[in-house]
């Protein structure tokens, strides 16, 4: 844990989910060594003293850790009372924190499942909630989801997941749309399948989908720029873009649900 901040910069503040590792590790490091201020949240409260450490020592910036798991119907709230308890100003909202699980639905455990929509739905939606009308009233903010190529898609074998990123893009174009002018961004970040820890946690790491996934260095420092620029959707690589914002409007639903499912399957 930490103390409250002394003498913190206004405007340089970023809370990252998920920070432990992974996409969060990446935006939290891009964002120290910019200079900002940051507040880290995940589960390992190891792995956040480590990275902490690290950040401060080289690039004197300010770091609060908040370890907790924020899979629990009420965690969103609670972490945002936290840090209007320390007082502090959050700028940039970077809601990476979420899993995925493979497996046909009516064969995976449902407290599974039940933890990944509170976490890549409810937690983010919460956080946003909380602290967004903050920014709107300061009259700056930037917001940064991460969704999923998934999001376009249905995804058998991953239909929970890939329901919950389609959420996530829905409501975070929704929502950049409402803040128009009001100096607050909203982005959705949509990468394709990328080397980070998900692939094993989702059980996905043997699946055609992962089979050729993308850096997670590139992705991270693309969906940074893209919170910074106020895009609101931004789709990670050019495969990507052509197969999500052309292809898939032509080809019929079904036939893209099977095609999702066989990029799902195990080889």
């Amino acid at each position: 844990m930490d103390a409250k901040f002394s003498n913190q910069t206004e405007g340089n503040t970023a809370l990252v989910t998920g920070a432990s590792g992974g996409l969060g590790k990446l935006f939290a490091e891009i964002h120290a060594a910019r200079g900002g201020n940051l507040v880290l949240v995940a589960r390992s409260e190891g792995k956040l003293a480590e990275l902490q450490s690290e950040l401060q020592e080289k690039h004197k910036v300010h770091v609060t850790i908040l370890p907790r798991d924020l899979s629990t119907p009420t965690a969103g709230e609670e972490l945002a009372e936290e840090i209007r308890g320390q007082g502090i100003q959050i700028d940039y909202l970077i809601n990476n924190a979420g899993f995925g699980g493979h497996g046909p639905f009516i064969e995976r455990e449902w407290q599974q499942d039940r933890s990944m929509i509170l976490l890549n739905v409810l937690a983010l939606t919460a956080l946003t909630r909380e602290l967004a009308p903050a920014m709107v009233e300061r009259g700056h903010g930037k917001i940064l989801n991460v969704a999923s190529a998934a999001a376009f898609i249905p995804g058998p074998l991953q239909a929970v997941y890939y329901a919950t990123k389609a959420y996530v893009l829905s409501f975070s174009e929704a929502l950049a749309n409402e803040l128009a002018d009001t100096g607050v961004t909203v982005t959705a970040l949509c990468p394709g399948a990328t080397k980070t820890g998900f692939a094993d946690r989702a059980d996905a790491g043997a699946t055609q989908a992962f089979s050729s996934a993308a850096s997670a260095d590139d992705v991270a420092k693309y969906g940074y720029e893209a919170m910074l620029s106020g895009k609101t959707v931004a789709v990670h690589g050019l495969q990507n873009k052509i197969l999500l914002h052309g292809l898939i409007r032509f080809l019929p639903r079904w036939l893209i649900t099977k095609i999702s499912r066989s990029t799902m399957e195990k080889g």
